[in-house]
């Protein structure tokens, strides 16, 4: 019998092995696993599908749907959802870190090259639009009007870069550090900052209340303001990046950068205090509540509509077991905000920079 012969039957009978070893294992499955199994599956083939329908409509010119990124996102959560409901059934299935840092039991690191894709899809939809008005420096520009309007409010030098620092957070928790951009899950949220028009307009009110104390201990930053004031002169000041950031930073978060000195203390890691300043965004009050009372870390929420906006930005927004909480401490709301992680550790890189420049 020759070599050939040989290999064709050494393959057949190893085609059978493996056959009879996947049969033997689903055999083993049982019922919750196999349904696990099926709806990430599932999961992951919707994730595809709309992945390609995008690209194609973007690719062909076509027109793209009202809020193109919310299917996407949809899919995306889907995918990472019935994930871990898959890993909590088969814990076997828990694989290797991802370059995302999301944990194991959430994500599969080999479909990597989706979120990469997905990204890049937003990258797209989300693109400034025309005669958006761009800084050079947009990152320092943060900074800057963070610290500035920190020290207006009456901080020491030391908790003013605190502010300027957890300012830059938000820049890349809103937008991933990208200046003007628009939204793909929204019509109302706009800019650096991701603001609506009466939040922009609120900001812009408060901040001529206090350019005057700023401009007294600042006048450099006070004549940039002006320029660029008139450069966005009948436009929309959203997609002007300094107007959006100084508009963004006066309308939600000036007033609490009072409390910083106190917000150090109970939280010395510098993420966690974006990750704080972040859900000043997200849920504001009850996150003022929470400052107030005295005993932050375990202040409880547990409204139906404050768990709803956790969950539509990625807090106990995956599997089951974290979908069917009711409520939750800010202990626990930080700790799950796992997401936004890497992008303030970008943040704190970028901040570590212009520091040292």
């Amino acid at each position: 019998m020759g070599r050939r012969c040989h290999a064709a039957i050494a393959l057949a009978v190893l085609g059978l092995i493996l056959t009879t070893f996947t049969v033997g294992q689903a055999q083993t499955l049982s019922a919750k696993q196999s349904e696990a199994l099926a709806t990430y599956d599932r999961a992951l083939g919707d994730f595809k599908s709309i992945l390609a329908e995008r690209r194609r409509q973007i690719e062909a010119k076509e027109p793209l749907p009202n809020l193109p990124g919310q299917a996407l996102y949809l899919a995306r959560v889907a995918v990472i959802s019935s994930y871990k409901d898959l890993t909590d059934a088969m814990p076997s299935r828990i694989g290797k870190p991802n370059k995302f840092e999301i944990p194991p039991a959430y994500f599969d690191a080999d479909i990597e090259p989706l979120i990469d894709e997905y990204s890049k899809l937003f990258d797209v939809m989300e693109a400034p639009p025309a005669g958006a008005q761009n800084s050079a420096t947009p990152f320092k520009d943060v900074v800057d009007l963070a610290t500035a309007i920190a020290r207006a409010k009456g901080l020491a030098p030391a908790h003013a870069e605190a502010a300027g620092r957890i300012s830059l957070g938000l820049f890349f928790a809103e937008t991933n550090g990208k200046q003007n951009v628009r939204n793909g899950r929204s019509n109302t949220y706009m800019g650096s900052f991701q603001t609506g028009p009466s939040e922009d307009r609120n900001g812009r009110r408060k901040w001529e209340a206090i350019k005057g104390d700023i401009a007294a201990a600042n006048p450099e930053l006070v004549a940039r303001d002006d320029k660029e004031e008139a450069r966005a002169r009948g436009t929309d000041y959203r997609f002007n990046h300094w107007t959006n950031v100084r508009d963004g930073l006066m309308n939600a978060h000036a007033e609490v950068f009072r409390e910083i000195p106190g917000i150090v203390k109970t939280l010395p890691d510098p993420i966690d205090q974006m990750k704080l300043f972040e859900l000043i965004q997200i849920v504001p009050t009850p996150t003022r509540s929470a400052l107030k009372s005295g005993d932050l870390l375990n202040y409880r929420v547990s409204s139906p509509t404050i768990m709803k906006h956790l969950r539509n930005n990625s807090i106990f927004a995956f599997g089951q077991a974290d979908r069917a909480r009711n409520s939750a401490s800010f202990r626990e709301i930080l700790g799950a905000m796992w997401l936004f992680n890497r992008k303030f550790e970008r943040a704190m890189a970028k901040y570590s920079e212009i520091k040292g420049r």
